[in-house]
């Protein structure tokens, strides 16, 4: 067997060319989805005090923010909404004028070629900021069921091109599923938040999105983050009810479970860089104590390389001006 000094590894490191000749893993900016908060009145563009560079945006100002990103070539955006009111059944979430079936409509009236993704959960609309409705203090699954298949409905009656459910109530998929094929939306596609974990990286979303639980916390419904097998099972039945893309939450800190995915399904698969994931590298830089940009595509490209297919990411804009 020939070695050093024959082989020499070092050669196909020796420049930026040849360097870029011979990667493996490879990003662009249509790999990367945009999540995008929306909130009630006019010309608000008021900036997440926990994740610089992200905003509570208004229907108006969300879609000049969309123009920017589509001109980057992101591949679609992720809609988040911060409604005007709360009720104990997060009515607002399914709201056919509400701020999300506002703001999809708006867009998709400008950028029809923009894909709009729109996150179905019913946290940033309930009173006590759970995922579903209650039953005394405890998430009822099943009754839960029909009110995600309304917001479903009402985006993809919007306009939206693709769902997410996040809320990791159990046979949600199938209840999605079902609704849209039977009020005729059976193009529209489902990105299903697979295996979310309950997760400590969540915090600044839930400034973001003003969705922090008022009591209790979500263990109940979302994922124990020392389980992969689990994992594996909760994105096969989701694959098994109709999901088009499967997701693992977060990313950074999951990359073991992403791989285990890639490896086990055939179906396209999405991580979402988180909230915290960001917020860290944004904190550390403003300190001077790392270099945003290089940790920021080390970051990306771990996750790609572990396997995921579609990045949800804060850093979208960032990095599809690097990669352009």
């Amino acid at each position: 067997m020939m070695s050093y000094p024959i082989i020499r590894p070092r050669r196909l490191r020796r420049n930026e060319g040849i360097r870029r000749m011979v990667r493996e893993t490879r990003l662009s900016p249509e790999m990367l989805v945009m999540p995008l908060f929306v909130c009630p009145g006019e010309g608000v563009r008021r900036e997440i005090s926990s994740m610089p560079g992200n905003f509570h945006f208004s229907v108006d100002e969300l879609t000049s923010e969309c123009r920017e990103i589509a001109s980057l070539g992101i591949g679609a955006v992720i809609l988040f909404g911060l409604p005007p009111e709360k009720d104990e059944t997060g009515s607002g979430a399914y709201d056919q004028d509400g701020i999300v079936q506002q703001a999809v409509r708006a867009v998709k009236s400008e950028l029809a070629d923009l894909t709009v993704v729109t996150d179905v959960c019913l946290c940033e609309y309930t009173s006590h900021g759970h995922c579903g409705v209650l039953k005394g203090d405890v998430v009822d699954n099943d009754a839960t069921l029909e009110l995600l298949a309304k917001t479903a409905l009402s985006h993809a009656g919007s306009g939206a091109d693709m769902v997410a459910p996040s809320d990791m109530m159990d046979g949600r998929v199938g209840a999605i599923r079902d609704a849209l094929d039977e009020e005729g939306f059976e193009d529209t596609a489902i990105m299903a938040y697979s295996a979310k974990y309950a997760s400590a990286f969540y915090g600044p979303f839930r400034e973001a999105a003003d969705s922090a639980p008022q009591f209790g916390d979500r263990r109940s419904y979302q994922m124990d983050p020392p389980n992969v097998r689990e994992a594996l099972r909760e994105i096969e039945l989701d694959v098994e009810e109709g999901a088009d893309i499967v997701m693992v939450k977060p990313a950074l800190a999951y990359l073991d479970v992403i791989h285990a995915a890639r490896d086990t399904f055939n179906v396209p698969l999405a991580a979402y860089n988180v909230s915290g994931e960001f917020s860290m590298v944004k904190a550390a830089a403003r300190q001077g104590w790392l270099d945003e940009e290089r940790v920021m595509m080390e970051i990306l490209l771990s996750i790609r390389r572990a396997g995921a297919d579609i990045i949800l990411t804060y850093f979208a804009k960032d990095a599809a001006r690097l990669l352009g």
